[in-house]
């Protein structure tokens, strides 16, 4: 886990999230991210451009932030933090979204497919 001390008590460090529209060449990404807690809203991301957000994860090591992203007339999901995968792999998580799915970027990439909505 990623911790620094403040005022004496260890918390867990920010972490920063970017969202790379790596989709083709003049597609649109619409995204929307959020957890329980927090809500960055609804992003219009230009092919080639990107946004991001930044949160400070929980202690109890279960941060969920999951995303719909909407591309070519059709809505995927996917969770694009979840704290047990992937707090000690980044604290700058930089992901592509391409057409089969979203890949993390670390000193490798680490590519998954779209996941169901959650209910």
């Amino acid at each position: 886990m990623s911790l620094s001390a403040v005022s004496g008590r260890l918390i867990p460090r920010k972490t920063h999230v970017m969202v790379y529209n790596d989709l083709a060449s003049r597609t649109d990404l619409i995204v929307h991210c959020k957890s329980d807690d927090d809500d960055p809203g609804v992003r219009h991301v230009a092919y080639g451009k990107n946004f991001e957000f930044h949160f400070r994860p929980n202690i109890w090591r279960n941060t969920l932030f999951h995303c719909t992203m909407k591309f070519n007339m059709a809505a995927y999901w996917f969770d694009i933090y979840v704290q047990d995968r992937d707090e000690d792999i980044c604290d700058q998580c930089v992901w592509k979204v391409r057409p089969e799915g979203p890949c993390l970027i670390t000193h490798r990439e680490i590519c998954y497919s779209w996941g169901p909505p959650h209910a």
